[in-house]
């Protein structure tokens, strides 16, 4: 295991760093967005760029890839990031925002793929499973770090914004430095929507609706934070929260599954969420450790649905359709959280800041009560014949990122 990171420590480094500059940016951009005046609707469609981007640079980064290489398109990509952040503080305009983080959004893509590659790459059938943990804690630890980053500087300054365009400039260096070979680059023929759809009507929606809770939460957060008075440490306490949640119960949600009908795990999960979003409502006028509570359990229970739809895919799929389907999946995903943060954004101009979780309740619910509806219409698969919950292919998309997407 020791050889394996150390050939792999750059990209590992760099993928700290590029979690660190999305989850800063994202938080940041919130909270600068209340200090210039923008409503919550306002917030909401800037912030819905981001996934138009990120659903754009799925379809077009292998194109790119095949055409120029690995590292010149990484290269290429953080520094459009870069400069994105940069002009962010310049330009204090909705519009000019959405384009921004449209290009954010399209970098951050881009960036999570060809960073996947190369982990692809360098693992084999014994080391993938280990190597792809030791990633997915770097994504975390990552936004961790961005999310604590939100007190170094005022969010009416430039300062924060630079540090951002900083860790995504810097993340660079370890792989230009460290990395000697790029791999090769395979992009599978995707698994239609209609196939997946008649192959599991759950998982399908369940990754849509995964992709429009986790990216309302992930780009409105700062917002909602501010909207009830937290103040910066308070909202980066929010975020790192939620962000420490998903990461502590995806496992335990995920290992339950393998020994249960795995729907019925989805479905417990998402009514949950929708109970524990409810319970958010008054906490966050109880409490702030209240908040605090309630926002690690419901990222527990909320961002595991993503992984769990993909292993319920998986169950009725051969294994050499697995990964096809999951590129299918991240298109998904995309297109729900495209309009999260834009039909949240408006419901907390609606409705003030209790639209933030009963949005989020609203999302969990519709999804529970499909999944009750979908456990009527066939029988639950055999529990010898589902694939374990670790071997779902890991996709890095949101905060953004299924596991954590910042927007």
């Amino acid at each position: 295991m020791l050889s394996l990171l150390k050939a792999t420590w750059a990209l590992l480094l760099g993928v700290i760093l590029i979690m660190a500059g999305n989850g800063l940016q994202a938080s940041l951009l919130g909270l600068r967005g209340s200090l210039a005046g923008f409503s919550s609707s306002v917030m909401g469609i800037v912030m819905s760029g981001y996934y138009v981007g990120f659903l754009a640079s799925s379809l077009l980064t292998p194109k790119g890839v095949r055409r120029v290489g690995h590292v010149r398109l990484f290269a290429a990509l953080a520094a459009m990031a870069s400069v994105s952040a940069l002009l962010a503080p310049i330009f204090v305009f909705p519009a000019v925002w959405f384009v921004l983080r449209a290009v954010t959004g399209f970098c951050y893509s881009g960036l999570y793929v060809i960073s996947e590659s190369w982990i692809n790459d360098r693992a084999d059938n014994e080391t993938r499973g280990r190597l792809f943990s030791i990633y997915i804690l770097a994504q975390y630890v990552g936004l961790t770090g961005g999310q604590g980053m939100l007190n170094l500087a005022s969010p009416a300054g430039f300062q924060l914004f630079s540090v951002v365009a900083i860790a995504i400039s810097v993340a660079v260096v370890p792989i230009l430095v460290g990395v000697r070979q790029a791999p090769r680059f395979e992009q599978p023929r995707p698994v239609g929507l209609l196939q997946l759809y008649r192959v599991s009507p759950l998982a399908v929606l369940g990754v849509f609706f995964s992709g429009m809770a986790q990216s309302h939460f992930f780009s409105l957060g700062a917002v909602f934070g501010d909207r009830i008075g937290l103040d910066t440490r308070q909202v980066s306490l929010f975020m790192i929260f939620a962000v420490i949640g998903g990461f502590t119960l995806q496992w335990p949600v995920g290992r339950i599954s393998d020994r249960l009908d795995r729907r019925r795990v989805l479905t417990a999960a998402a009514f949950a969420s929708a109970t524990v979003a409810c319970l958010a409502i008054p906490a966050s006028a109880y409490s702030f450790p209240a908040l605090l509570a309630a926002t690690f359990v419901y990222a527990g229970l909320s961002l595991p649905i993503y992984s769990l739809s993909i292993a319920h895919t998986n169950d009725f799929l051969k294994p050499d359709q697995m990964v096809s389907a999951s590129g299918t999946m991240m298109l998904i995903f995309g297109s729900g959280a495209i309009g999260g943060p834009a039909l949240g954004g408006f419901l907390m101009g609606r409705f003030g800041a209790d639209g933030f979780w009963g949005y989020i309740a609203a999302v969990h619910a519709v999804l529970a009560l499909f999944a009750l509806y979908r456990m009527t219409r066939r029988p639950a698969r055999p529990r010898e014949e589902q694939v374990r919950f670790a071997e779902a292919p890991k996709t890095a998309a949101p905060a953004a990122k299924p596991q954590a997407p910042p927007g």
